[in-house]
């Protein structure tokens, strides 16, 4: 008697076929993989089923998300001066779902596109088609591409969503976008994080995410499978899948420890790789990593940004700073930092080029683990600090031993001047309110499930 099997994923049509022939359609979808295999399988369950070839069925589509494209964007944009880095205001971005097909799409753009080989890549999508992030991660590598997780608005597409038809038929008409780049609330999860680890040079902002989960392999059988076949198809496709991921993470340079992880967080999960994670595994290997300035709009709106330091144990601080209006054309900004338990007296002095270094008070308020320093400036003073590409930051305390640590590091201005901007004109409608509170920094890095 011929033995039927219907195997299905969960999502599109099922296949029946005869005895000797089993058609499997693997599905992971959001934030992980749509797989697609051939492989052999030799005497499965002691011979009551031999299936001498598995073919591959047409893959389901992968579902929508919410606030994502159905199919993966890739488009050029242009912004300011300097808006994507130091001489650059060009870039490439990439966004939405990691459909299947997206692979072929982004090789046609590419070989389209050779003049805009040196851009940096921005990606900014939920996940998708596991095969097509692979595919596309080697795209990014034979390029030695550079990559980015940001959002990339279009200015074209303000009065809409983003992802609203219009915008989207604009996007994929293959014209050069104005747009401003956000990395608050921007992430690159699951399959995307493939696209992102094909990249030479690879760059997570700290408001920024890049989420990773084992994959989810569904398959639905009909028919008289005994439960040790059926587990036995699944270990191997689970194998597989595992497999292919581990050739490609050790074909980027990345530790073997990211696989590990990842087999570790169950799919419904998601985990949002720390910094520690992120330089260890040698994912993104910068010892400061930085946001831009950007407005805040609170209560009482200030400019704001934040900076990740690694310290000795290879452990990161969070730096914040704020940048408040005060009355008679001055200025408050505070600078909060994780401080070190066994200090003794301290000292903050920031520089803007050869202008005289700003100093702030000696007596900071302290919040927790962290302390914050002030110091009151005058309004053209903040000028000069956006008027320098770069600000140095010095750091000196006393030690229990007698002897004075010093540090110096650097950071960014780029923001800073659009946000003061933006915050002046708030200053002048209305009469700040009291002294801002101090509180710890936090970060707002989005979740990996979305």
């Amino acid at each position: 008697m011929q033995q039927r099997l219907t195997w299905r994923t969960g999502i599109g049509p099922a296949f029946t076929v005869p005895d000797r022939l089993a058609r499997l359609t693997v599905f992971a979808s959001v934030f992980s993989s749509v797989i697609e295999m051939k492989a052999r399988i030799i005497a499965l369950a002691m011979g009551l089923l031999v299936v001498s070839h598995v073919a591959v069925a047409a893959p389901p589509p992968v579902p929508d998300i919410p606030g994502h494209a159905s199919k993966l964007s890739i488009y050029i944009a242009k912004g300011a001066a300097n808006s994507c880095g130091q001489g650059c205001d060009r870039w490439i971005a990439v966004e939405g779902k990691v459909d299947v097909g997206a692979a072929a799409r982004i090789r046609q753009f590419l070989r389209k596109t050779k003049s805009a080989e040196s851009l940096p890549f921005y990606f900014h999508s939920p996940g998708g088609a596991f095969r097509d992030g692979l595919a596309i991660g080697r795209m990014l590598r034979a390029r030695n591409a550079v990559a980015r997780v940001a959002k990339t608005i279009v200015g074209a597409c303000a009065a809409g969503t983003q992802i609203d038809e219009a915008c989207l038929k604009l996007k994929n008409a293959g014209g050069e976008l104005e747009a401003t780049l956000m990395t608050r609330g921007a992430m690159c999860n699951s399959a995307c994080s493939y696209l992102f680890l094909g990249a030479t040079t690879r760059e997570v902002a700290p408001d920024a995410a890049l989420g990773v989960h084992s994959s989810r392999i569904i398959l639905r059988f009909t028919g008289n499978p005994t439960p040790r076949q059926q587990a036995e198809v699944m270990a191997n496709r689970r194998s597989q899948s595992n497999q292919e991921a581990s050739s490609f993470v050790k074909a980027m340079g990345i530790s073997h420890e990211l696989v590990e992880l990842i087999r570790t967080i169950a799919f419904e999960s998601g985990h949002v790789l720390t910094r520690q994670e992120l330089y260890r595994f040698g994912i993104d290997k910068r010892e400061l990593v930085e946001t831009g300035w950007a407005l805040e709009t609170k209560a009482r709106p200030f400019v704001q940004k934040f900076a990740l330091l690694k310290k000795a144990n290879d452990e990161f601080r969070t730096l914040e700073w704020r940048l408040y209006c005060e009355p008679k054309d001055r200025a408050r900004l505070m600078f909060i930092r994780q401080f070190d338990k066994g200090a003794g007296a301290s000292s903050i002095a920031m520089v803007a080029g050869s202008e005289k270094p700003l100093t702030f008070g000696t007596h900071p308020a302290r919040v927790g683990a962290h302390e914050a320093w002030i110091a009151v400036i005058k309004s053209d003073a903040v000028k000069d600090l956006f008027a320098e590409p770069r600000l140095q930051v010095g750091e000196s305390a006393s030690m229990p031993d007698g002897k004075t640590t010093k540090a110096m590091f650097e950071i960014d201005t780029q923001g800073l001047d659009n946000a003061w901007t933006q915050l002046s004109a708030t200053c002048l409608t209305k009469a700040p309110a009291a002294t801002p509170a101090v509180t710890a920094p936090a970060v707002p890095v989005p979740a990996a499930n979305r």
